[in-house]
């Protein structure tokens, strides 16, 4: 508590049954609820609600206006057989929603060490983010949505509930992966994806629509799609067309860029 002209002011509220270590740095205004746990090696922003029985653990920081439901997990120890205990981090940034039961694992020796969250996401209950992954900003996990060891998730793309996505891919931004997918190469930029095993099915037209694309950007983008998707090219050749025909938006360039460092594969 702190005392402003004459008045108490509550800097944070911690349930009585809750356990915060001494050492844990916790923001203003923040609310812990009953029976949570904070580790040690934690930083927990300002604004921030824990709800009941929610775990944050190891070194885990995260930004302000955070909110945790009941049940979820947050920075522990990565699901690796691997991993023997060594320091590895979580970083999560602002305003961020984790629905009932979710679970975030920081990282490994093995990996870049760490996992990290962007802002403004939202993961729904049971949804899971395995150790190294990297996720951007405004994304959407499904309820049961789960990713596997160093997935890297873009701006703005939207994996539905119940799907999976294979370690070391990639899902580029404003693409969508449709209910219940199985995920085993790269997802490229501003496409939908369906079914087990998943097959790309067109452009994400909704999304784009509503991320403000405008429709001269999305005409070059449809037509990007098939240059890849249609005319039977090899991912080399597409973008040898690519950089010839279209305009070179930033959207474009994303699109190309994408194509050129995907490790596993484009899903096809």
């Amino acid at each position: 508590m702190q005392l402003i002209d004459s008045k108490v002011i509550n800097l944070r509220e911690i349930h009585t049954t809750a356990i915060v270590h001494p050492n844990a740095k916790i923001g203003r205004n923040v609310i812990i609820g009953p029976y949570a746990i904070i580790g040690e090696n934690v930083e927990l922003g300002d604004n921030c609600v824990v709800g009941p029985h929610v775990v944050i653990d190891g070194w885990t920081t995260i930004g302000s206006d955070n909110r945790f439901y009941h049940g979820c997990s947050i920075g522990c120890e990565p699901q690796d057989l691997k991993f023997k205990g060594e320091k590895s981090f979580l970083y999560i940034g602002d305003n961020n929603i984790f629905r009932e039961n979710a679970t975030i694992s920081r990282g490994t020796e093995c990996g870049i060490r760490e996992t990290r969250v962007g802002n403004n996401n939202l993961f729904m209950a049971y949804s899971h983010v395995a150790h190294d992954c990297q996720l951007g900003n405004n994304i959407i996990l499904g309820n049961c949505a789960a990713l596997a060891g160093h997935v890297h998730i873009e701006d703005r793309a939207i994996i539905s509930g119940l799907s999976g996505v294979h370690q070391f891919c990639k899902v580029g931004k404003v693409a969508m992966v449709g209910f219940s997918s199985k995920i085993v190469k790269d997802i490229p930029p501003f496409v939908l994806v369906d079914g087990n095993p998943a097959k790309v099915s067109g452009i994400n037209v909704v999304g784009l629509r509503r991320n403000g694309i405008e429709s001269n950007v999305r005409d070059e983008i449809k037509r990007a799609y098939r240059i890849l998707y249609r005319l039977n090219h090899s991912v080399s050749k597409a973008i040898e067309q690519m950089e010839q025909e279209l305009q070179g938006t930033p959207e474009i360039d994303h699109f190309i860029r994408f194509l050129r460092s995907a490790e596993r594969g484009i899903l096809r």
